[in-house]
């Protein structure tokens, strides 16, 4: 089974499903699939997806929502972009992460993680060739960028191109439970830039539309 998983259930409105509810969280079950709300921010992503995949066989797991683009980034407003991997930019020291603290985040038999978290290699390269998608390195942060100025010293720091809430949590939950996950973002506004009316949501759930439905519907 595949779970299909979006912070809020606006970014998933064009799917259609057998509703159920999960701890308070919105569902949807289709042909093959099922879709959580896995709520905001990095506490409510790892939590939802814990709590989900403790008690069934989870094939694959999908993130997917909207994100901030850094200048650099090669994209533009409604393009879409699957994560490379994930970097937990605010935890540990501002300048050197975690290996600055001098102790791991995760250790498992593959080695060490600090701050950066690699999303499935197998499952991330069929989506972008069937999707025909760049892959990108995401960068996750409980405060998002207020100004161009510090969304771009975040970026030149971690040589990141996209900036969400969930992703780093994603990744990390999926590296431990030992599940093939990815993440799909589309590119809603430029990061640092906080005036919504220069904000292209619509056009970014259209392009996870796109996407998402070619996946679930092939």
């Amino acid at each position: 089974m595949l779970l299909l998983l979006s912070p809020t259930r606006f970014e998933a409105a064009f799917l259609k499903g057998r509703k159920f509810t999960f701890h308070g969280r919105a569902g949807l079950r289709g042909e093959g699939w099922v879709w959580l709300e896995g709520g905001v921010g990095k506490v409510n992503t790892a939590a939802t997806l814990t709590a989900f995949a403790a008690r069934r066989r989870l094939e694959r797991v999908l993130l997917f929502g909207i994100a901030g683009m850094y200048p650099d980034a090669g994209l533009q407003i409604g393009d879409a972009a699957l994560a490379e991997k994930e970097i937990q930019a605010d935890l540990g020291l501002k300048d050197g992460g975690m290996k600055g603290m001098g102790f791991p985040t995760l250790v498992l038999a593959s080695g060490p993680y600090h701050n950066r978290f690699p999303l499935d290699r197998a499952f991330t390269a069929e989506l972008s060739q069937t999707l025909n998608l760049p892959t990108k390195t995401f960068l996750t942060r409980d405060l998002v960028s207020e100004n161009p100025t510090e969304a771009r010293q975040l970026s030149r720091r971690w040589e990141a191109d996209l900036e969400n809430m969930e992703g780093a949590a994603f990744a990390q939950t999926c590296l431990w439970l030992g599940l093939k996950g990815a993440e799909l973002r589309a590119v809603s506004n430029l990061a640092g830039v906080r005036d919504k009316t220069q904000w292209r949501i619509k056009q970014a759930v259209e392009s996870l539309e796109h996407h998402i439905l070619r996946i679930i519907e092939p």
